[in-house]
């Protein structure tokens, strides 16, 4: 069985003006996702700026999203690193406290080999009991998970049970659907290809999307799940403008601004990350306006 099936919000991380964590805000963004209808929160993932966060700070964060959630729908913390002990350390801190499962990015900057990767992800599955979601996205990381490699670790490994798919290579996961088979949980990891991956088998997306628009990014795999192709595909093709205009800069930096562009005060971004150029939020502002969605 999935962790979840439908959509996962790649959930930011509030600021408060001096950087530090907005935990009341974080709140308030966690209910409004459960109340929008998302199916599953991922807490400390790229677009929540796991990067920049400190390992305490990264283990606060899950903790605090897993207690206030309180079993509401799945929470599956980021655990991922370049250095295979410390996202051992981090997979066992996020199962203590109560994670229904982890995503785990493929090591970045070390551009690992595929035996490499077996190595990694296997000793990480092998330190927790609870199932493990593997992240391929060969653009910010310099490393590609072959489909191979997938399909071994998923029939191989017991608590590996899937992949958030971003390398954007449509060919790419047709093959590993081909090699992996039904016993694999394929998940969309980017959001203007929700609809082609569950055509392929998929079972939902891991978005930044439905963190400005929870309800259409539901409602876009509950309607293909339930056999209303033409609906989920309606709803992908409108989200187009407003996807390219959250990604028209390095995720999460127009994500965040569109979120205080609706008036949630998310706050500023950790740095090396920087405000979104002008010219980019007058883009942005119009395709939300055009989706439907209300500025502040």
């Amino acid at each position: 069985m999935a962790i979840f099936e439908g959509s996962g919000v790649a959930i930011v991380t509030p600021m408060h003006e001096d950087l530090s964590v907005n935990y009341e805000k974080l709140a308030e963004l966690l209910d409004e996702q459960i109340e929008g209808g998302t199916d599953a929160i991922i807490i400390c993932g790229t677009t929540g700026e796991s990067a920049t966060l400190t390992v305490p700070e990264h283990l606060d964060v899950i903790r605090f999203a897993i207690k206030h959630v309180n079993k509401r729908i799945p929470v599956i913390a980021g655990t991922g690193s370049n250095c295979t002990n410390t996202a051992i350390e981090m997979s066992k801190e996020a199962e203590e406290a109560g994670a229904d499962g982890l995503l785990v990015v493929t090591p970045y900057y070390n551009k690992a080999t595929q035996k490499g990767l077996i190595t990694h992800y296997t000793r990480i599955a092998e330190s927790v009991h609870i199932p493990i979601i593997m992240y391929n996205v060969p653009s910010r990381t310099g490393c590609n998970l072959q489909p191979a490699t997938v399909a071994y670790l998923v029939k191989n490994v017991e608590n590996i049970v899937g992949v958030k798919e971003a390398s954007g290579n449509i060919s790419q996961v047709a093959e590993l659907m081909h090699l992996a088979g039904e016993g694999i949980d394929l998940y969309s990891g980017n959001d203007d290809q929700v609809i082609p991956l569950l055509s392929l088998g998929g079972k939902g997306v891991i978005s930044v999307l439905a963190n400005v628009a929870p309800r259409e990014t539901h409602d876009m795999v509950a309607k293909y799940l339930a056999g209303d192709t033409a609906g989920g595909m309606k709803i992908q093709l409108e989200a187009i403008p407003l996807i390219s205009a959250l990604f028209c800069e390095v995720n999460p930096i127009p994500v965040k601004m569109a979120l205080n562009l609706m008036g949630k005060e998310v706050g500023p971004l950790r740095g090396p990350l920087s405000e979104m150029e002008p010219q980019n939020v007058e883009k942005l502002k119009k395709a939300m306006i055009e989706f439907g969605i209300k500025l502040a």
